[in-house]
């Protein structure tokens, strides 16, 4: 019987323990691409970002030209600093599939002072649809460390590298982990769709 409630007990804390580790960040909806901007909490594991490059790779989708807007969650409210996105390729120098190349960049953004989604709009970056990239995020120090989330099992892949003060190119990596994702979203478009204009062929006098 004793054995019975220990084994219970056990299965009881894996549920509620489990979860929080694997954290709630997913890809399409608060990471990699998105047709919506996220607004709220991704909720997923906190960490600290300051002085460290992170990317997270995804498949642009299959209708998808460009990157309009680009953002990541900020979990804590610290002093003011500056931080980069940016878009790279999957060439890396080190190993198959890694960020490489610095396709687009936005290097000066000011990261506020509060907690929440920081978002740099206005971007107009060509992608090519169904194509594997890495979306990068690098912020400068802060006193207070300032942490971004990130969700283990809900995205293709995530690396970093420390002691990094802007977004190199090319990237280099460092050890990506698979099935992960950082809350780095790329917000993107695809092809306007022709207007289509009907012509009344009927006259007054009919078609005959």
């Amino acid at each position: 019987m004793n054995n019975n409630k220990s084994i219970l007990i056990l299965i009881v804390v894996l549920f509620h323990v489990i979860p929080a580790a694997f954290g709630a960040v997913v890809i399409g909806t608060d990471a990699g691409f998105v047709v919506t901007a996220p607004i709220a909490d991704p909720n997923g594991d906190a960490f600290t970002i300051d002085g460290i490059t992170h990317v997270t790779r995804d498949t642009s989708p299959a209708t998808a030209i460009k990157i309009v807007e680009m953002g990541w969650w900020s979990e804590s409210a610290t002093e003011e600093s500056n931080y980069e996105l940016g878009l790279y390729a999957t060439d890396g120098v080190l190993e198959l599939g890694e960020a490489g190349t610095l396709l687009e960049v936005v290097r000066t953004n000011a990261k506020g002072t509060s907690a929440g989604w920081k978002v740099v709009t206005g971007l107009d970056w060509e992608i090519s649809p169904d194509t594997d990239y890495w979306l990068g995020l690098q912020l400068d120090d802060t006193a207070t460390t300032t942490q971004d989330n990130r969700g283990t099992n809900s995205g293709s892949a995530r690396d970093l590298i420390s002691s990094q003060t802007t977004l190199e190119n090319p990237l280099g990596g460092g050890s990506w982990t698979g099935n992960s994702a950082y809350a780095i979203y790329a917000l993107w478009e695809g092809a306007e769709t022709p207007e289509m204009t009907l012509i009344n062929l009927t006259s007054e006098g009919g078609l005959g």
